[in-house]
């Protein structure tokens, strides 16, 4: 690892010391701050050139100012000569935004990914994207990694004696059912339907939860609406508790406390985005580790899928 070079931007710094640490390297030196109108100001503050660098920057909120901080870090490496600059974004922004679904909409996380390259960008580390198709968006390669064996160990510790996997609606499926593998549980699938982007109605449920652990399985949970429609409904029908279980916690408006009070059991989240001050509830995991091995892997040019083997 002497030829690599790990930096970060201000949006999740104690996510990429961690990785740092895991990597057993200190984190590249780079100003990363803003003159007095708020324009963001880079200075990288060590050679690159020549080196591997990795630039660990989520586009979480602020959403906008965190993606253009990271649109100028990579500009300042890009004119700076390293050998290969791969963006690692824990969390992708602008990911629902994946498709035209209606008339005269823009498709930003295609838009997204051309700004990145544009900017330097020559590989993608990224995880548990909200749509797998983004990848397509890009013409350099990359690196789609899945948060589940964290959780999924996680979920093993607690000896849950009945469990359920339960997917809070059909895009869900498929994550859901690797979870019921990997934990030997059945599957249950919460449809419903969604008036506007912020509101959710639950239509019924398919499959037995009765006296069962029910584990609700998702990738992000922004305003929590589909989760808290989901615990109605999954209490409704006799689950004996529910657990929520999320790799990107956007927890936007008053999520959290909606969350906290819908009468699930626990809420667990992952690290990709920062949060403070959290409620007993929620349970943090880090994804340090399955990052930093798979920053290690790419340097050393070795597999990174068969980390989910």
């Amino acid at each position: 690892m002497n030829n690599c070079l790990i930096f970060t931007g201000n949006a999740n710094r104690l996510l990429a010391e961690r990785i740092a640490k895991y990597l057993e390297k200190p984190l590249g030196i780079m100003d990363v701050s803003r003159f007095t109108d708020g324009e963001i100001f880079v200075k990288i503050e060590e050679n690159s050139r020549g080196k591997d660098v990795f630039i660990i920057q989520p586009t979480c909120s602020p959403v906008n100012e965190n993606l253009m901080e990271l649109l100028i870090i990579l500009d300042a490496f890009r004119r700076a000569s390293p050998r290969r600059i791969t963006a690692v974004l824990p969390y992708y922004g602008y990911a629902r935004q994946d498709r035209k679904d209606k008339p005269r909409v823009p498709i930003t996380a295609k838009l997204v990914a051309n700004l990145f390259v544009a900017a330097g960008a020559q590989r993608i580390l990224t995880m548990d994207l909200h749509a797998a198709q983004i990848q397509g968006f890009f013409d350099i390669p990359v690196d789609h990694l899945f948060a589940a064996p964290v959780i999924i160990n996680y979920l093993k510790s607690k000896n849950l004696k009945n469990p359920v996997i339960v997917a809070p609606d059909v895009g869900s499926v498929k994550m859901a059912r690797s979870f019921a593998k990997r934990l030997n549980a059945p599957l249950a699938i919460v449809d419903k339907r969604r008036d506007n982007p912020g509101s959710v109605e639950a239509i019924h449920l398919i499959g037995d939860v009765s006296n069962c652990e029910a584990i609700i399985v998702d990738d992000l949970i922004s305003t929590g609406s589909t989760v808290i429609e989901a615990t109605r409904v999954l209490l409704e029908n006799n689950a004996s508790k529910v657990i929520t279980t999320c790799t990107h916690a956007v927890f936007s408006g008053d999520a959290i406390t909606k969350l906290v009070d819908c009468g699930l059991s626990e809420i667990v989240i992952t690290d990709t985005i920062p949060h403070n001050n959290l409620p007993e509830k929620i349970t943090t995991l880090s994804v340090a580790n399955l990052l930093g091995e798979a920053i290690k892997r790419i340097h050393e040019e070795s597999s990174v899928s068969s980390l989910f083997l």
